[in-house]
């Protein structure tokens, strides 16, 4: 099962702040819009950072992205993962439209409530 790049998307009070405060450890920004979200990066560590966008702090993977956030020609579709994740008993707080193509996404919940988010921009 490829589930592409991965990232931790962080649920942020203060967008300006938090951003500066990762860029001490050396991240620098790989892309957002500065207003409420931005995507920084040191090496192939992401964090996403969202301001008023997300509750709680989530794992996150996007199928069809390497760790730059640029397309792979090789991936399993969000919608595959899907399936397969339905198979082995995993239930969904969002689920992808399995009769559509292209960028879709799909949430499920690990045991402690955090939630996993698959989101897929290709």
């Amino acid at each position: 099962m490829n589930l592409g790049a991965f990232s931790i998307s962080l649920a942020v009070k203060d967008l300006q702040a938090s951003k500066a405060f990762y860029q001490k450890f050396g991240f620098t920004v790989l892309g957002g819009n500065d207003k409420n979200w931005v995507i920084l990066k040191n090496g192939t560590h992401v964090i996403g950072l969202f301001q008023g966008m997300f509750e709680k702090n989530t794992l996150t993977f996007n199928p069809g992205w390497d760790a730059a956030a640029k397309p792979v020609p090789d991936f399993t579709d969000v919608r595959e993962l899907q399936r397969q994740l339905r198979a082995a008993g995993v239930q969904f707080a969002v689920e992808a439209d399995e009769s559509t193509t292209g960028p879709a996404h799909f949430v499920a919940v690990d045991p402690d409530g955090n939630p996993v988010l698959f989101d897929q921009h290709v």
